[in-house]
């Protein structure tokens, strides 16, 4: 028996068509997308600096019944 609920991430060799395709193909139908900035620290100085050089996307999905 599968979960009813389910989170896909797209991966970093994919696209996000790509991520929406193997959702479907396992059963899944997307309920919600979320998107979180990735952070790399840098330090300058005596101080750290958060720059962004990516972000991470998160498919909430449910199964297809």
């Amino acid at each position: 028996m599968s979960k009813k609920k389910a989170q896909f991430e797209v991966q970093e060799n994919e696209s996000i068509e790509d991520c929406l395709n193997r959702m479907k193909q396992e059963g899944y139908v997307p309920v919600r997308r979320t998107e979180k900035p990735i952070f790399q620290e840098i330090k300058k100085g005596g101080e750290s600096i958060y720059e962004p050089i990516g972000r991470q996307i998160v498919f909430e999905a449910m199964l297809i019944e």
